[in-house]
């Protein structure tokens, strides 16, 4: 397994400003690699970061001859806690980078004492480290690390600490250089967070979204097709389609325009849209015309010579897709517009493709292949507001239709002392006015984050706690000034003027596919009836039931119920325990009894037996919950 999430250099300000629970983790971070270069004297370190989201809290690359495995972390753990029990003090000392360089020489940084090979990563990372920036050497006990801190004061501040798991990574995340173990650890103020995490990693692999699809046939990821690329099987398809029907209500309610568009587009439109070249690490390869790539073959020309051409402009090429709004950019621009006709609406379930490393991709949360449930509002200035708030209101319906009421909002805003930003201030105080009074009106509090918003305008996002505490970014309304100017979009205001639309992009679920792997582990892959690939499973006690059960299938079919029946030859224990597996929500038992009265015995997979009732009551009831959407 591959990981090649690298993190950022802080600066030395930033560096300042870490957290208390950051300071924990980096020192831990510390003590790992003391522990470390106890076992395996010969192990070279590269940097140990503390982290604040995901699983883990820090972690530290080292190079080494032996093959780290989980097999190895008791004793990691309990060289970790001899360190820990003497509570070292972590001591800084400022050096020259001569000095620093005579240390690494000697072998003694990221070791206990001098060694005969150098310190070959920190030689590399002191050469990193800007002329005048201030180098300086953490000590505790035997061991000096190259490293700029903070840190806690001493060892014994870490008390609460598990190491959680190893995998490989290329030094620096590039392929070129060599692969490092990375070993990723956790660290809390104290036994008690720890412990809560803990339960809570444990309890998120329980619902591990990919385990769980396998388990429901839900969907399929094939070598043969690519990484990245998302299959969905008939059920997974079944919850994806309910929740684009739930959506599109919505969308017709609200006044969109339905529109479809193509998986592909020429270079220059995202030459226009600034996606290209500039995002090109995060895009596929651009595809040069058939036609053309003969005729520059024939002359010779080298593939990376043609990558040059097409990134320049010299020869025409396409692109898949990475994003929607060009497309419906050029959807609006193919009619004049008055200020009568807007805002319009458009909106598209449209499938974009990014590139992303192989070692980032995760089941369907980080994919290459992805649709977006994606809209673009295009509007006057004075109508931002209520638009914005009908975006709002929209997220605000799909998280409640889905139980996921546990949110706070984020406010973008620019950072004004920044130059990254385009549109004049005027306007960027109108729009991050605008979000700030929509953002008030969802009776929840929001945070205002400067220098948080995209460089073309301020947004809004929604980061969603699912129910066992793990947050996520769902949902997200962004004001866009920049690419209604890049493309010269216009409509003719009522003094007969040309005047430039602001444009809106909203995507309540985000992209389909992180939202379904979402709502796999929120719901540990027990939806609530309406999305429920299966919603009904017919358990006949023996075949002499069968006819029944056909017959009461065919009832529930009709009314639209997703149904099926278990004909398999097993006693009724068995088929329960596998319906229970499946997640379905209800199985109805047919015996004599039942036969004879026209019933079904419901049983629910959470609420259990539920009691005999006549089939027409339990069909009008279960159109009605379907129907509702009620969780």
């Amino acid at each position: 397994m591959s990981d090649n999430n690298e993190k950022q250099r802080k600066t030395l300000d930033e560096r300042d400003q870490m957290s208390e629970l950051e300071r924990i983790r980096h020192s831990t971070a510390h003590v790992l690699a003391t522990a470390i270069a106890k076992l395996w004297p010969d192990a070279q370190f590269a940097y140990g970061p503390p982290l604040l989201e995901g699983v883990h809290g820090f972690y530290y690359d080292v190079d080494l001859e032996h093959r780290i495995s989980p097999d190895d972390f008791e004793q990691i753990e309990a060289e970790m806690k001899k360190v820990v029990k003497e509570n070292q003090t972590f001591e800084k000392m400022v050096v020259s980078r001569d000095e620093a360089l005579e240390l690494a020489k000697k072998g003694r940084l990221a070791a206990l004492g001098d060694r005969e090979v150098e310190s070959v990563f920190k030689i590399d990372l002191l050469n990193e480290i800007p002329e005048d920036e201030e180098i300086s050497i953490y000590k505790n006990g035997d061991f000096w690390d190259l490293c700029a801190g903070p840190h806690v004061p001493r060892t014994g501040n870490c008390k609460a600490f598990k190491v959680m798991s190893v995998a490989s990574a290329f030094y620096k995340g590039d392929a070129d250089n060599p692969q490092l173990q990375r070993v990723y650890g956790t660290a809390f103020k104290n036994k008690t967070q720890l412990n809560e995490h803990l339960e809570q990693v444990e309890e998120a692999k329980q619902r591990d979204h990919r385990k769980i699809g396998k388990d429901l046939d839900l969907f399929h990821i094939d070598e043969a097709v690519g990484q990245g690329l998302i299959l969905w099987k008939p059920k997974g398809a079944v919850v994806r389609q309910e929740l684009q029907d739930f959506i599109g209500e919505h969308l017709d309610r609200q006044g969109y325009s339905q529109v479809f568009t193509p998986h592909i587009g020429k270079l220059d439109l995202y030459r226009t849209s600034g996606h290209f070249p500039y995002y090109s690490d995060s895009q596929f390869p651009p595809l040069a015309e058939r036609e053309t790539m003969k005729i520059l073959a024939d002359e010779g020309c080298t593939c990376g010579e043609l990558s040059n051409k097409l990134e320049s402009g010299e020869v025409a090429g396409f692109l898949l897709k990475p994003m929607n709004c060009p497309h419906h950019i050029k959807i609006f621009q193919s009619n004049h517009h008055s200020y009568r006709d807007l805002p319009v609406r458009l909106a598209e379930f449209g499938t974009v493709y990014r590139w992303e490393q192989s070692g980032e991709l995760g089941g369907m949360t980080r994919v290459r292949g992805f649709t977006q449930d994606d809209a673009h509002i295009f509007c006057t200035e004075e109508q931002v507001k209520e638009e914005i708030m009908g975006c709002l209101e929209l997220v605000k319906i799909v998280l409640g239709t889905l139980g996921m009421d546990d949110y706070r909002v984020r406010v973008g805003l620019r950072d004004k002392d920044s130059t990254k930003y385009v549109g004049d201030s005027e306007k960027w105080d109108k729009a991050e006015q605008a979000l700030r009074e929509a953002a008030s009106t969802l009776g929840t509090e929001f945070a205002e984050e400067p220098g948080e918003a995209a460089f073309y305008g301020p947004k809004i996002d929604f980061v969603v706690k699912d129910v066992i505490g793990r947050e996520w970014q769902l949902g997200t309304v962004q004001v866009d000034y920049n690419l209604p100017e890049r493309f010269g979009l216009e409509y003719i205001g009522s003094d007969n003027a040309p005047h430039r639309p602001v444009m809106i992009h909203r995507a309540p679920f985000g992209s389909m596919e992180r939202f379904v792997g979402v709502l796999i582990e929120h719901f540990a892959g027990k939806f609530p009836t309406w999305l429920s690939p299966e919603q009904v499973r017919i358990l006949p006690i023996s075949e002499k039931f069968l006819e029944t059960a056909d017959t009461v299938y065919q009832e529930l079919r009709n009314a639209g119920v997703r149904v099926t029946v278990d004909k398999a030859d097993e006693k009724v224990g068995a088929k329960i325990r596998l319906a229970q597996l499946d997640r379905v929500p209800y199985m109805l038992l047919i015996g004599a009894k039942e036969q004879e009265s026209n019933q079904v015995s419901v049983r629910h997979r959470d609420r259990g037996d539920e009691g005999a009732v006549g089939v027409d009551e339990f069909r009008d009831k279960l159109v009605a919950e379907i129907r509702s959407r009620n969780l």
